[in-house]
């Protein structure tokens, strides 16, 4: 039975970009980007890069002489990464597994990660690569998802999915939202070299202009949709439709308002 919670290939990716995107990702990218621009660096890694979307802010936010070397473990999300770049933006794109970087040791000056940390499958080697590869006095800026209680969408997409199949609930939701202790994630930096360690909880409200399209996506938008056809005899469109209804009856209809909440570390390489 497929439990995989890292596999964004086939059309995920679109409805990824397209459907949540928008919504749970563009606002916190813009942050994370000004967190980084801010040191000026010159050479920047982005690991867990998706579809760009943390990307395209950096490269705006970044000083025109900055190189941006975007990274994921997925190629069929990069190829949607791509498309948001005309050429000569010094953008690169290479996939590439965060817990064996294939760069040398120093090489960049800053490192983002949004929302990847939680699909890496060894969390102390992605750290201790990311202090490999980062330069003395580099940063190494990212965020996690905070907890389904600060985040309904993914309580409520992770229980709907869960009633149509009890005795085998698909666990992706589960997989997003783990990294929401604190301590974890301070000893892992703390660990692999780290200090000047600083952490922000981030709570802010999105507007649901399409709650019917957002529960969509929740579904497609993952490998949630790949866990539900791999176990069969459900019709993806029932989750699809009993989301939605429980969407609008926590956060209302067209247009819904939903709380999320995201935490951000940001540490040193002295």
């Amino acid at each position: 039975m497929s439990s995989d919670a890292t596999g964004f290939t086939g059309n995920i990716p679109q409805h990824y970009d397209q459907g949540l995107g928008p919504i749970i990702f563009a606002e916190y990218a813009a942050d994370v980007a000004r967190r980084v621009a801010a040191d000026s660096p010159a050479r920047v890694l982005e690991t867990a890069a998706g579809t760009g979307i943390v990307t395209r802010k950096l490269r705006d936010a970044l000083p025109d002489g900055a190189q941006l070397t975007a990274t994921d473990f997925n190629p069929p999300m990069l190829d949607i990464a791509r498309t948001k770049f005309r050429p000569g933006e010094q953008v690169g794109f290479q996939p590439a597994d965060a817990v064996a970087l294939p760069f040398a040791d120093a090489s960049f000056d800053a490192i983002v990660c949004q929302f990847g940390v939680m699909f890496f499958p060894d969390k102390a080697k992605s750290f201790a690569e990311a202090y490999r590869v980062l330069a003395a006095g580099g940063r190494y800026v990212l965020s996690v998802w905070d907890s389904h209680r600060y985040n309904p969408f993914g309580r409520i997409a992770h229980e709907v999915a869960g009633r149509f199949f009890p005795a085998d609930p698909p666990q992706f939701y589960s997989v997003p939202f783990s990294c929401h202790q604190i301590d974890p994630i301070k000893e892992f930096l703390i660990e692999a070299g780290f200090d000047d360690i600083g952490i922000s909880v981030i709570r802010q409200e999105r507007k649901l202009p399409d709650v019917a399209g957002f529960a969509r996506a929740a579904v497609h938008g993952n490998p949630l949709i790949d866990q539900i056809r791999a176990r069969g005899g459900v019709d993806p469109e029932r989750i699809v439709e009993t989301l939605t209804q429980e969407y609008r009856r926590e956060f209302g209809k067209d247009p819904g308002r939903m709380p999320i909440q995201a935490i951000v570390f940001s540490a040193a390489k002295r």
